[in-house]
C-alpha cells in the first residue's frame, strides 16, 4: 500500500483526538476505539506540520505539493490547543511533535511479528520486557501475542504519542518519557528488550555513563542510537536478549569504541542489514535500517570471528565505498532484490537495497535469515539457565535473612582483647583448665623469699598467666581482705581442684610487699 500523507495525518488527528476523549472522561477504550488509535503512525514522514498554520493566510507560506494538508494541519492544532491547559502546554505538544518528524518512522506490523516469532520459536517468551522507543507499541502487541502475561515496560518520549500509549495498554507500565530516566534498579532485570529505537547525533546525557572509566560509554551519548544500545544492555539480564532496528549509523562509524563495548559484553546473535524500502509505506520515506540482535554475556572471554569484522570498516573493492567489514564478509545477510550505487539521506554516496516484494516479501527474508542465525548462535542454555539461577539466587538471598542470627556488639576492653583474642566466654562450672595444676594437692609449700616477701623474680615470669587467671577467675572466689594479708603465709590452703592456688598467694604477697616497704636498717633485706 503506497503511502498516502492526506490519510495518515487524518488517521492521526482521529487518534489524537479519541485519546483527549477518554482522557477527560477518564476510562477505557472500547474495541472500536482501540482500532483508531492503533491506526496512529507518527508524524514522520509529514514535515508539513511545521510549517505556519493559524491562520488561513498562512496558506500562501506553504508549498502547492502541501496545500492540500493545509487544512487537516490548521484542524490538528486547533484540535492540540482546544485541550491544553494552557499556552504552556500547549507548546510542549507542538515542539514534541516537530522532534518526532524527523524520526518517528514506524515499524510495519509484519516486521514486528516476523521477530516475536522466531523468537518465541526458540522460546524466548519473556517474563519481563523492556520496550525504550515504543511508539503506539506495535513491538509491545507482537509479543504480548506470544507472553499474554508478561510484565512490560514501555518508554516514549513523544506527549502525544506517550498518551495514545497508555490508553492502548492501561494494564502496562507505560511512561511518558525518556529511556535514560529509567532508574538503577532495573539494570539486569528484563528478559527482553525489543524496539526500533530513535537515530541521529542527538546527544543524551546519563550521569552513570558521563563518570564511566569507559570511553566507549562516555562517547556513546554524542548519538542516542549508540546510547539506547549500551543502555539497553545494561537494563537486560545475563542471557537476555537486546533486539534492536537501527540506522545503519551504528555499525557504519569509523569511530569503534562503541561496537568494541557492546562486543564485550554481549554475543551476537544476528546482524541483517534491511532494504531501503522498509519504511516506504508507513513513513513515505527510504531510509537504510539494520536489526541487530545480542545476547547478553558477562562471562565472556573473547570475541568471535564475526564479532571482530562488526568492529571493523572496510573498504569494498566492488563499489569502492567504507562499508561495516561483517556486511562485506556476508552480503547474504542483506535482505534486498535489488541494489543500486546511490546517496543516503544525508547525501553521501551509498549502496540503496531495495525489495520488490514489499512488506511481506521483506518478512519472508527475514524471518528465513533470523532462524538460520538463532539456530547456530543462540545460547539457550545461558537465556534459560539464567534464568533458574536468577529464581535460586533470590530463594537462597530470602533463606539466609531468616536465618541469620541477631548479632549482639559487646564493648571489650583493649587489653583483654589483646590478650585472648581467639578464646570464647563460659560459666564457672564449664570453664576448661587453661593453667596447669598444681604440683602438690595437699598444700602449697612456702619458701624462705616467700617469708621475707622477696617474691617479685619468682613471680615475673608468670606475669602472662596471672592476667589470664585474673580474667578467667571464677566469681564465686572471694579476694582476701587487707586485714588479712598479713597471715596468709602462717596458712597452708588448700586449693580446689580447678583453680590454681599458688598464682594467687605470689600475687597476695606482691600486695604485701608492695603495702609495708622494707626497713633500710634492716640487714637481712638485702640477703639473695
Amino acid at each position: 500500500m503506497a503511502f498516502n500523507r492526506k490519510q495518515k495525518l487524518r488517521d492521526n488527528i482521529e487518534a489524537i483526538r479519541t485519546a483527549f476523549i477518554l482522557d477527560r472522561e477518564n476510562r477505557t477504550a472500547t474495541t472500536e476505539e482501540r482500532a483508531i488509535l492503533q491506526r496512529y503512525c507518527g508524524f514522520g514522514g509529514l514535515k508539513c506540520i511545521l510549517n505556519p498554520a493559524k491562520e488561513l493566510t498562512d496558506a500562501v507560506r506553504w508549498a502547492k505539493s502541501d496545500l492540500e494538508l493545509f487544512a487537516p494541519t490548521v484542524e490538528l492544532h486547533r484540535l492540540i490547543r482546544e485541550n491544553s491547559k494552557d499556552e504552556t502546554e500547549y507548546k510542549r505538544f507542538v515542539d514534541s511533535l516537530k522532534a518526532s518528524v524527523l524520526t518517528a518512522f514506524y515499524t510495519p506490523k509484519e516486521i514486528t511479528d516476523t521477530l516475536a516469532d522466531v523468537l518465541a520459536d526458540y522460546s524466548v517468551r519473556p517474563t519481563r520486557m523492556l520496550e525504550p522507543s515504543a511508539g503506539v507499541g506495535v513491538f509491545v502487541d507482537s509479543v504480548l501475542r506470544h507472553s499474554p502475561g508478561a510484565d512490560v515496560m514501555a518508554f516514549e518520549k513523544d506527549l502525544l504519542t506517550g498518551t495514545i500509549l497508555r490508553h492502548l495498554y492501561p494494564d502496562k507500565k507505560t511512561r511518558t518519557c525518556g529511556f535514560e530516566k529509567i532508574e538503577r534498579p532495573f539494570n539486569n532485570y528484563f528478559d527482553l528488550a525489543m524496539s526500533n529505537i530513535p537515530f541521529g547525533d542527538i546527544a543524551v546525557f546519563d550521569a552513570e555513563f558521563e563518570k564511566s572509566g569507559s570511553f566507549g560509554r562516555r562517547s556513546a551519548q554524542k548519538a542516542i542510537h549508540n546510547y539506547f544500545f549500551l543502555k539497553g544492555l545494561d537494563a537486560v539480564r545475563n542471557g537476555g536478549i537486546v533486539a534492536f532496528i537501527t540506522s545503519q549509523g551504528v555499525l557504519n562509524s569509523s569511530k569503534t569504541s562503541v561496537r568494541n563495548e557492546l562486543f564485550s559484553q554481549a554475543n551476537l546473535v544476528s546482524a541483517i542489514r534491511l532494504p531501503n524500502n522498509l519504511f516506504t509505506d508507513n513513513a513515505g520515506t527510504e531510509v537504510g535500517s539494520d536489526l541487530i540482535v545480542l545476547q547478553k554475556n558477562l562471562s565472556k572471554k573473547e570475541m568471535s570471528q564475526d564479532e571482530r569484522l562488526m568492529t571493523v570498516i572496510q573498504t569494498d573493492t566492488k563499489t569502492d565505498l567504507t562499508d561495516n567489514a561483517y556486511f562485506i564478509h556476508h552480503p547474504e545477510r542483506i535482505v534486498h532484490t535489488t541494489a543500486k550505487l546511490d546517496t543516503d539521506p544525508y547525501g553521501k554516496p551509498a549502496m540503496v537495497y531495495l525489495h520488490e516484494g514489499k512488506t511481506a516479501g521483506i518478512a519472508g527474508d527475514l524471518r528465513r535469515m533470523l532462524d538460520e542465525d538463532f539456530h547456530y548462535r543462540l545460547a539457550m542454555r545461558l537465556y534459560s539457565g539464567t534464568i533458574r539461577q536468577a529464581g535460586t539466587e533470590e530463594r537462597v538471598a530470602v533463606q539466609k535473612e531468616m536465618e541469620r542470627p541477631a548479632i549482639k556488639l559487646e564493648t571489650v576492653p583493649p587489653a583483654q582483647a589483646v590478650e585472648t583474642p581467639t578464646e570464647k566466654p563460659q560459666s564457672a562450672e564449664e570453664k576448661p583448665e587453661i593453667e596447669p595444676r598444681p604440683k602438690y594437692s595437699a598444700g602449697v609449700q612456702l619458701t624462705l623469699l616467700d617469708l621475707w616477701g622477696m617474691t617479685e623474680e619468682v613471680s615475673q615470669p608468670k606475669t602472662a598467666k596471672k592476667k589470664k587467671t585474673a580474667k578467667k577467675e571464677s566469681p564465686a572466689r572471694r579476694v582476701t581482705p587487707k586485714s588479712q594479708v598479713q597471715t596468709t603465709q602462717n596458712v597452708t590452703a588448700v586449693p580446689t581442684a580447678s583453680t590454681p592456688k599458688n598464682v594467687t598467694e605470689n600475687k597476695e604477697a606482691k600486695a604485701d610487699s608492695a603495702a609495708k616497704p622494707a626497713d633500710p636498717d634492716d640487714i637481712y633485706a638485702k640477703l639473695d
